[in-house]
């Protein structure tokens, strides 16, 4: 059947909320992706960071095989091999105490919301709490977080959302600060804001953050979807700074490509929060979505792939940083690790602007001519999250590919 064809099939039958590039992908291999006219794509989107060990990875594929001929799932009701050791891993590599497994990041998010909440009423026997968020991050669609996603084009349509979220500016405890009152009983955000840039929370902030928790018994929630699991250098983006969570949330590189998604909690909050009855999820925690957990940190082990990605990253920020000189639109780099983020120069109106008014999706679909994947990052930055098993040659052939988007476009 014809791409054409095949792509007005999907049309008419699959919900329109994607807008969607006109090609079909049908297979992958280490970095590269083919579409079903065989044109190769270098990936520099991982599936939106999921894809940690890039496609066809033989040991993974070799380990799901396996619990597929064993067994895909049991009711929750029951334990089984794979999530309890994929739940003692994540525990050990995040420093954490209690683990649950989603499907999802946004519904790790909605459990994390559900503990901060419950913790909060056993402690003040109300339910007149709040939450304190950031302007510009994006923690999912579902109500729950789409009520903590600080970008009211996302919530408007779906409002009244959940009452007591209040939104502070990131990187800037002076706004946080004017948040808090005697009812916050948590504050979340993205260790590096995905939607808003590729933001890394400042250094001095997240230890301020820490301490403000500490001393009113406020919960630290971080989410760590998109920015944990090794892609910032460290398994963990707070790792860089020599904290810990009271709760965090991870997805995306977690599983590989598996939907998977996980929240964890220190002994404090485990001990007062979420107990029989308060929370479950069917698929969540199921043996094959939890083997391909395993299979990640077993993986991730033994081929080096934080280091990688640590000395990769610094490789890679180097050369978004020349290119940076090169097209004065790039108006400065920012990001850790293997997740980083170009922005582009505004007009005095505020809109995303190049010489010839070509915003961010029209670089990203230049690129994608070239054979090029890569993700914008909210309305004016492109986003760079490559496989975390990227190589230097791989990161000269994407600049190369991006030298020629960036020329067709007259730059």
């Amino acid at each position: 059947m014809q791409t054409d064809s095949l792509i007005t099939q999907a049309e008419d039958f699959i919900f329109r909320t994607y807008k969607r590039s006109q090609i079909i992908l049908e297979s992958g291999k280490g970095m590269y992706l083919y579409d079903t006219q065989g044109k190769e794509y270098l990936d520099f989107g991982a599936g939106v960071a999921v894809c940690a060990l890039g496609y066809g990875h033989k040991d993974f594929n070799e380990i799901l095989k396996k619990q597929i001929d064993s067994i895909i799932h049991t009711s929750n009701l029951f334990y089984n091999i794979p999530s309890i050791l994929a739940a003692q891993k994540l525990c050990e590599m995040s420093q954490m105490d209690k683990v649950f497994f989603t499907n999802s990041g946004t519904e790790a998010n909605e459990g994390a919301i559900k503990v901060a909440k419950k913790y909060a009423f056993l402690r003040d026997k109300h339910h007149k709490h709040n939450i304190i968020a950031f302007h510009q991050s994006f923690h999912g669609r579902s109500l729950g977080s789409l009520s903590i996603t600080g970008n009211t084009a996302y919530q408007e349509p779906f409002k009244p959302l959940l009452e007591g979220i209040r939104f502070a500016e990131f990187n800037n405890i002076a706004s946080l600060e004017q948040n808090i009152d005697s009812q916050t009983c948590a504050i979340i955000l993205e260790t590096i804001q995905g939607e808003g840039g590729i933001t890394p929370i400042n250094k001095d902030c997240m230890k301020k953050i820490r301490k403000i928790c500490d001393d009113n018994d406020i919960l630290l929630i971080l989410d760590e979807i998109q920015c944990g699991m090794g892609r910032s250098g460290k398994m963990f983006a707070w790792q860089h700074f020599n904290i810990l969570p009271d709760i965090f949330t991870t997805a995306k590189g977690l599983g590989n490509g598996v939907p998977v998604g996980a929240f964890g909690v220190n002994e404090k909050v485990a001990t007062s929060s979420l107990t029989i009855g308060d929370h479950g999820s069917t698929y969540g925690g199921n043996p094959l979505v939890c083997a391909g957990i395993n299979a990640v940190f077993e993986i991730f082990e033994r081929e080096n792939i934080i280091q990688n990605a640590q000395i990769m990253g610094e490789y890679l920020a180097k050369k978004l940083d020349m290119c940076r000189q090169k097209y004065p639109i790039f108006i400065k780099r920012q990001g850790m690790g293997l997740l980083q983020g170009l922005w582009i120069q505004k007009s005095d109106e505020g809109n995303t602007i190049h010489n010839n008014g070509i915003e961010n999706t029209r670089i990203v679909a230049k690129a994608l001519e070239h054979g090029l994947i890569l993700l914008p990052a909210g309305d004016n930055s492109l986003r760079f999250a490559p496989p975390l098993i990227v190589s230097q040659h791989d990161i000269d052939v994407m600049i190369d590919k991006l030298d020629a988007a960036m020329q067709d476009l007259g730059f």
